[in-house]
C-alpha cells in the first residue's frame, strides 16, 4: 500500500477536489467555491437545464471566435491558441457552457480570486461535477491563455473534473496537446456514468428524456436515484447509439478506411463533433483505476466501456448509469490508498483476449476485463496506437530530411551572394533568369517545394505528432526557408505574368507552405496575426509597380498610403535582419522604381538613407 500520484496531483489532492466539487454540486446557487491551504481550489457548481446543455440543434456548439474571452478581436491581437494552425482553423466549444462560464466571470469574484493566488504564487486547482468540469475546463483554458506566460506567471493550474460531460471538438484537444497544456487537465469517469457520453448525442435524438435526467441528477441526495428504470432505460439506448455511431466511424478512420460510403453514411447521420481532451482516469469499480492518455482510445473507451454485453442488462446499467454519476466520493475513497493503477500506454501491443496476454501485460488484461472491452473494443484501442505510433514515425522521417532542407537552403544564400556582386539581388536575377546559376537555383527552389509541401500536407492532414507545430527548431528553419524561397515564387510568379490570369500573389497565387509557416511563426513567437509578412515584399513591389505604370501621369497618390506603409515596415524588418540590404542594390527593381518617385516623398522616406548608401 502507499499514497497514489497521477501526474502532479496526490491521492489526497484528489480526494479533496472530489469532496469540494461535490459541494459545490449541493449548492447551484453559488457561481463557485474556493478552499484555501497550500493550493487554492476553485469548484464549479452544474447546471440543470437543458438550454445550459443545448442551446441550438444539433449539438449545441459554437466557434470559440464567438468568446472574446477565449478569441480575442482585433487587428493587433495575436490569435487564440485553440486553433489548427495548418488549417487557420478555429476550435469549436459548448455553447451553453461557455455562456455560463463567461457570465460567471462577469458577475462573481472569479478573477480577483485567481489573480490573487497568482500574487500569492500558489497552486491553483480549477474543479467540478457534471457540468461544473465543463465550466472549470474552460476557466482552466482562459488562464493558460491570459496567464501562464513570462510576466504573469510560470505556475501552471490544474484542473480536475469528475463525471464531466466533453466541451470542445478535436481541434480544442489538438491545440491543448500542441500548447503542452493537456497534462494540466485529468477527468475521472465512473465506468457507466452517462454523462461524460451525452454530448455524443444530439438534441433531437436525446431532447424528450433530458430534461427529466438532469432532474434527476441535480437532487442533492446521494445515490441511488429512485423510480427512474424507465427514463434512464430509454436515455442511456438513445445516448449509446449516438455514441456508437461516432466511435465506429472514428475507428474507421483510425484503421485506414478509405470507402466512400463512409462519408457517404456521415453526410446522412448527424455525428457530434465533441472529443476528449486531456488525461482520463476510468473507475470500473474495486478499487482500481485505469489511466489512458489517448484521445482516440478514450473516445473508443467512453462507448466501449459502458456498452451492454446482453439486453437483459438494460434497465440494471441503465440505472447505474445515473446512480454512477453521484458515486464519485465514495469510489474514490475506497481506491487512492492503493497503489491499483494501470497505466494504459502502448495501445498497439495490447491483449486481444484474456488468453492472449503476456506475462508482462497481466495487469492490463485485467484492466480491460474490468472494463469489459470485447476483442472489438481492443481492436480500437490497438488502432488509436498504431495510428499515434505512425506519427511519430512521421516525424523521424521529416527530422531526416532536415540536412536535405539545410543543404538546399545553403545552396540558395550561395546564389543569393553571388547576385549581389553583380549588383543585382537574386530577386531580380531570378526574375530574368538568362544563366545557369538561375536554372540551378530553379531546380534546387523546386527540390525544396516538394519536402515542405509534404510537410505541409502532413500537417493539414493531422499525420504528425502535435507537438510538431510548437518544435523551435522547425519554427526556425520553415522561416528560413520562407523567407530565402518565397522571393523566388514571387519573381516566377510574376515572370510568367501568372498575376494576369489569375490575380495578384497575395490573393490567388500564394502557396499553402508559405501561409502555413508565416502563422506558424505568429503562433510561435505570439506575433500579431499577419506581422511576419516580410517574406511578400516583393509582391507588393510588383503589385505597387503595376499600379504606378497604369495610373495617370503623376498620379503617385493613388498608392501613397501603400508605399508608405511598405516603406515603414521595410525598414523594420531591415533593422531586425528579416529583409537583407540587397534589395537597395543599384539594379534592383525596387530600386530603380524608388527613384522615381516624388521628391518629396523620397526626403522624408525613412529608407531614404539606406538606398543613398547602396547607388
Amino acid at each position: 500500500m502507499g499514497s497514489l500520484t497521477i501526474g502532479e496531483i496526490s491521492g489526497e489532492l484528489i480526494k479533496k477536489t472530489c469532496w469540494i466539487a461535490m459541494a459545490a454540486h449541493k449548492s447551484p446557487e453559488k457561481h463557485y467555491l474556493v478552499e484555501k491551504s497550500s493550493e487554492v481550489l476553485i469548484s464549479f457548481p452544474g447546471s440543470w437545464s437543458v438550454g445550459d446543455w443545448f442551446t441550438q440543434q444539433p449539438f449545441g456548439e459554437m466557434k470559440i471566435d464567438g468568446s472574446e474571452l477565449l478569441c480575442p478581436k482585433g487587428n493587433d491581437k495575436v490569435a487564440t491558441s485553440l486553433r489548427s494552425i495548418g488549417r487557420d482553423e478555429l476550435a469549436s466549444a459548448n455553447k451553453g457552457f461557455l455562456t455560463r462560464f463567461e457570465m460567471i466571470l462577469a458577475k462573481s469574484s472569479l478573477q480577483t480570486e485567481v489573480e490573487k493566488a497568482i500574487k500569492e504564487k500558489k497552486k491553483i486547482v480549477f474543479t467540478g461535477h457534471s457540468s461544473g468540469g465543463a465550466i472549470a475546463i474552460l476557466t482552466t483554458v482562459w488562464f493558460l491563455e491570459h496567464y501562464l506566460k513570462p510576466g504573469k506567471t510560470l505556475m501552471s493550474p490544474l484542473c480536475v473534473t469528475f463525471g464531466s460531460p466533453l466541451v470542445g471538438d478535436f481541434i480544442f484537444n489538438h491545440a491543448l496537446i500542441r500548447e503542452n497544456w493537456s497534462n494540466f487537465f485529468l477527468h475521472f469517469v465512473m465506468r457507466y456514468d452517462i454523462v461524460p457520453r451525452i454530448l455524443l448525442a444530439s438534441l433531437s435524438t436525446v431532447g424528450q428524456e433530458l430534461d427529466q435526467i438532469l432532474k434527476l441528477l441535480s437532487q442533492k441526495a446521494m445515490f441511488p436515484i429512485q423510480g427512474s428504470v424507465r427514463e434512464a432505460s430509454t436515455f442511456y439506448t438513445s445516448v449509446m447509439r449516438n455514441a456508437s455511431a461516432v466511435a465506429s466511424h472514428a475507428a474507421c478512420r483510425l484503421m485506414g478506411n478509405t470507402n466512400p460510403i463512409l462519408e457517404t453514411v456521415a453526410s446522412f447521420i448527424e455525428l457530434s463533433p465533441y472529443r476528449p481532451c486531456g488525461t482520463f482516469v476510468f473507475l470500473p469499480g474495486h478499487g482500481k483505476l485505469v489511466v489512458v492518455k489517448n484521445a482516440d482510445a478514450i473516445l473508443q473507451l467512453l462507448f466501449y466501456s459502458a456498452q451492454l454485453c446482453s439486453e437483459n442488462q438494460l434497465n440494471a446499467v441503465a440505472e447505474r448509469s445515473l446512480n454512477d454519476h453521484l458515486g464519485y466520493l465514495s469510489e474514490l475513497q475506497g481506491c487512492l490508498n492503493w497503489q491499483n493503477v494501470v497505466q494504459l500506454d502502448h495501445l498497439e501491443g495490447l491483449p486481444l483476449s484474456s488468453s492472449g496476454a503476456a506475462a508482462g501485460n497481466i495487469a492490463t488484461n485485467i484492466a480491460l476485463d474490468d472494463l469489459g472491452l470485447s476483442t472489438r473494443a481492443r481492436l480500437c484501442l490497438r488502432a488509436a496506437g498504431e495510428h499515434e505510433k505512425q506519427k511519430l514515425s512521421n516525424q523521424q522521417r521529416m527530422d531526416n530530411k532536415r540536412q536535405e532542407i539545410e543543404l538546399g537552403l545553403a545552396k540558395l544564400e550561395e546564389y543569393k551572394s553571388k547576385s549581389a556582386l553583380c549588383k543585382v539581388g537574386y530577386y531580380d536575377a531570378f526574375r530574368i533568369s538568362k544563366y545557369e546559376d538561375d536554372f540551378k537555383a530553379n531546380v534546387t527552389r523546386l527540390e525544396l517545394t516538394g519536402i515542405w509541401d509534404e510537410i505541409i500536407e502532413m500537417l493539414n492532414r493531422y499525420e504528425l505528432p502535435e507537438p510538431f507545430e510548437s518544435r523551435k527548431d522547425w519554427i526556425e528553419l520553415a522561416t528560413k526557408y520562407r523567407r530565402i524561397v518565397e522571393p523566388l515564387d514571387i519573381a516566377n510568379y510574376y515572370r510568367h505574368a501568372k498575376n494576369e490570369d489569375t490575380g495578384s500573389y497575395m490573393y490567388k497565387g500564394r502557396p499553402r507552405r508559405y501561409k502555413y509557416t508565416q502563422r506558424w511563426r505568429e503562433h510561435g513567437l505570439r506575433m500579431p496575426v499577419g506581422s511576419s509578412a516580410e517574406s511578400c515584399f516583393w509582391a507588393e513591389v510588383e503589385e505597387l509597380l503595376l499600379l504606378y505604370r497604369t495610373a495617370d501621369p503623376g498620379a503617385f497618390e493613388v498608392i501613397r498610403e501603400r508605399t508608405i506603409n511598405l516603406e515603414r515596415k521595410l525598414d523594420e524588418w531591415i533593422r531586425s535582419n528579416q529583409i537583407s540590404n540587397d534589395v537597395f542594390l543599384k539594379g534592383s527593381t525596387f530600386t530603380k522604381w524608388w527613384i522615381t518617385l516624388p521628391i518629396q516623398h523620397k526626403s522624408v522616406s525613412p529608407i531614404q538613407g539606406q538606398i543613398n548608401r547602396e547607388i
